[in-house]
C-alpha cells in the first residue's frame, strides 16, 4: 500500500480491499453542490450566509470550494440558515 495508511481502505470480508478516498470525495463534491444550489436559488450570497451562521464568510467559501471539511455541526448551521434539514441516511449500494 504505497502512499497509503491502512486507515483509507475498509475490507469487505476480511479479504476485498476498497479504497475509500474516491467515495469520500465524491460525497463531499454532492453536498457542496446541494448547499450551494440552495443557497444561489434563496438569493442568498455568501456574506449573507456568514452572518446568519455565524460561520466567517471566508469558511464558507472554503466550504463551497471544496477547500474545506466540514463538521456535522457546520453543515446543520448552514442548513438551518437556508431554512432546510440535513437529513443523512445509510443506503444499500447499489450491485455492480
Amino acid at each position: 500500500m504505497q502512499g497509503k495508511s491502512r486507515m483509507d481502505y475498509i475490507y469487505i470480508n476480511g479479504e476485498e480491499q476498497v479504497l475509500i478516498e474516491p467515495q469520500q470525495i465524491s460525497v463531499r463534491n454532492d453536498v457542496i453542490q446541494q448547499y450551494r444550489k440552495c443557497r444561489k436559488d434563496k438569493k442568498m450570497t455568501q456574506s449573507e450566509l456568514a452572518s446568519r451562521t455565524g460561520i466567517s464568510q471566508p469558511n464558507i467559501n472554503r466550504f463551497e470550494s471544496g477547500k474545506y471539511n466540514p463538521s456535522l455541526e457546520m453543515m446543520v448551521r448552514i442548513a438551518m440558515a437556508l431554512d432546510m434539514e440535513l437529513d443523512i441516511r445509510l443506503k444499500e449500494k447499489k450491485a455492480e
